[in-house]
């Protein structure tokens, strides 16, 4: 006879494991009924070397639902919001961040601040938070609350809506101060989109509509993680298929090489520059570059959209990288390195293809030059490749526009009287 609760023959406790791992090895999907969740707890207590214990639950829910759910997700959330003085983490600053606990069921702890940013909050930032110059002068600045953050979030996955965003600002504070935060992230935009799919919009306030979460003072950080929340506790009921730990940030890249040092992929700055993947031989296998390294690099440890993308996953066993500054150094040191190296994935990405190039060399008077050319079936190296001339074009644009290059030196304006940013006086060729 099925009862309310099981009688376990352990005294008040259970010991409780990953159950993603467990349902997959012992063929158990979903969990049916009290009986069959016991033998399959009982048999995680055979086999407790194999693997790592997580929590000590004491009861079981009466719902098998919940049960099913509370056992998997038996971890601790930090479900975060920031508001900030704009859109790039290196340029600008945290004005309010909120951070709730969340156990799967409640929230146990938090943690909200207004920041000082130590800068002028633009107009049409206070326009959309209402957070203005005044409200935070006598608050305190990140590296006086950076202790608290450090503390409250210490163990725990890090959840938000677009957490990328969040997540960057965050570190780059820690940054600033000379400290390296890291935490496992969970965004639940990436979630809602493998759960919810076919929305026209993922942004918090349309997937909080139709279930009717309400979002007290919007735009601000303690109001949309409050709504977070509530919408992840939606997403965590929905999560059947357990897609939670595959958008786990670092989990895709469980199978590498294990001479790989992990902890050196950490090291790794968020920083425009060069990187460089090595075998078990020490040869040198890719070459690339970035504006953020440590991004770029962990695409690569994730990507599995292509045997070759694996297969050159699997043989790296060193990563070392040199940072740049800029965007564009990093451009032609890749070339000039791709070319007197000639990484195997490298040639191999160039026949994949690519029948567009990028080529820099010097005119009559010694200026550095562009010029896009067709490489199909060409043994050439040029400084990057694109499946297409106006992709290659766009490319070229992007730099000037960044760096207030020359379009004629860069092949974009055909005269002999200066290119037309000349005439504008944005051209750094001609300003002085």
């Amino acid at each position: 006879m099925q009862k309310d609760r099981y009688s376990l023959p352990y005294p008040d406790h259970l010991i409780n494991y990953l159950i993603l791992k467990y349902l997959t090895e012992i063929k158990i999907s979903p969990v049916s009924n009290y009986a069959i969740l016991y033998e399959f707890l009982a048999y995680t207590l055979t086999h407790n070397n194999a693997y790592s214990i997580i929590k000590i639950i004491t009861y079981f829910q009466r719902d098998l639902k919940t049960t099913y759910i509370s056992i998997y997700f038996d971890h601790l959330y930090v479900i975060v919001d920031i508001e900030t003085t704009g859109g790039s983490p290196w340029k600008e600053r945290i004005t309010e961040i909120a951070i709730y606990i969340y156990d799967g069921k409640k929230i146990i702890d938090e943690f909200c601040s207004l920041v000082n940013p130590e800068r002028n909050i633009p107009h049409f930032v206070t326009n959309l938070t209402g957070i203005t110059n005044e409200m935070v002068e006598e608050s305190p600045r990140f590296y006086e609350i950076a202790k608290d953050i450090v503390g409250i979030t210490d163990g725990k996955t890090l959840v938000a809506h677009n957490a990328k965003f969040d997540y960057s600002f965050i570190r780059q504070e820690f940054k600033n101060l000379g400290y390296s935060y890291k935490r496992k992230l969970l965004d639940t935009v990436s979630l809602s989109r493998k759960l919810f799919p076919g929305h026209s919009s993922y942004s918090l306030g349309n997937l909080c509509k139709e279930p009717g979460i309400e979002i007290n003072d919007r735009h601000r950080a303690s109001g949309d993680a409050m709504a977070t929340v509530k919408l992840f506790e939606l997403l965590l009921e929905a999560d059947e298929e357990s897609y939670m730990p595959c958008i786990i940030r670092n989990s895709k890249i469980s199978k590498l090489n294990p001479s790989l040092d992990s902890k050196k992929l950490d090291d790794i700055p968020e920083e425009p520059g060069v990187y460089y993947f090595y075998n078990t031989d020490k040869q040198l296998i890719y070459i690339g570059k970035s504006k953020n390294i440590h991004q770029r690099v962990m695409s690569h440890l994730s990507n599995n959209t292509s045997k070759r993308a694996m297969k050159m996953r699997d043989e790296i066993v060193d990563i070392d990288y040199e940072l740049t500054g800029n965007e564009l150094i990093a451009l032609l040191k890749e070339s000039e390195e791709i070319k007197q190296n000639k990484p195997v994935y490298n040639r191999a990405q160039r026949r994949n293809g690519y029948t567009w190039g990028v080529f820099s060399s010097r005119n009559d008077k010694g200026y550095i030059v562009f010029e896009i050319k067709n490489i199909r079936g060409r043994n050439i190296h040029p400084l990057s490749v694109f499946t297409s001339r106006g992709s290659a074009r766009s490319s070229i644009r992007s730099l000037v526009d960044k760096y207030e290059l020359c379009q004629q030196l860069c092949g974009l304006y055909k005269s002999d009287n200066g290119c037309f940013q000349r005439q504008v006086g944005i051209c750094r060729l001609w300003r002085f």
